[in-house]
């Protein structure tokens, strides 16, 4: 088994997002799974790559745009 890591620089650049936003996301307990090693923080890329899936989203309708416009009305409405 190989264990690929990704450091926080380098998984920066991959999302091409701050290394701050990786380090507010850990301390909001938010992003992937990470590990602390030591000092220093490291991403399996196993890790990443299922986090990349779960963040997908599929493009087209929502689920309530199928509602004809009285379904959606009355589902809007506040009870």
């Amino acid at each position: 088994m190989s264990l690929t890591l990704l450091h926080q620089i380098e998984l920066a650049r991959r999302w091409r997002i701050s290394p701050r936003t990786l380090e507010r996301w850990r301390w909001q307990n938010q992003g992937p799974a990470y590990l602390k090693l030591g000092g220093s923080v490291a991403y399996r890329l196993d890790d990443v790559l299922a986090y990349e899936a779960a963040q997908r989203h599929e493009a087209g309708a929502r689920a309530d745009q199928a509602l004809s416009p009285d379904a959606r009305f009355a589902r809007e409405m506040p009870r």
